[in-house]
């Protein structure tokens, strides 16, 4: 299962207002993240969520990897930091040409 390493997210905009005192980084900046990667990684476009889910709390400063296998019309993922899961998920996607 290929890995990519995931962007710093110190300073990103939604940590402040979630949650004041103990920043953890939401979900959909977790899936935007992934969703990005899986598209330049694969060269497939993600046209929607097939499951997700989140398992533990990532924080700002928290190294973030993504592990991802292609399987039919879609893309598994798994979100990690050190020794912990973050979240997982699939993805459906369809190839650039607009033929999958």
């Amino acid at each position: 299962m290929p890995t990519l390493v995931l962007p710093a997210l110190e300073g990103h905009p939604a940590l402040p207002g979630h949650f004041p005192g103990r920043p953890i980084v939401p979900g959909v900046v977790l899936l935007d993240l992934a969703q990005c990667a899986v598209e330049k990684a694969t060269g497939s476009r993600v046209c929607g969520i097939a499951m997700a889910k989140f398992i533990s709390p990532a924080g700002p400063g928290d190294p973030l990897w993504l592990d991802y296998e292609e399987a039919g019309n879609g893309v598994r993922f798994e979100i990690r930091t050190e020794g912990r899961r973050i979240a997982s998920g699939r993805f459906v996607c369809v190839d650039t040409a607009g033929n999958g």
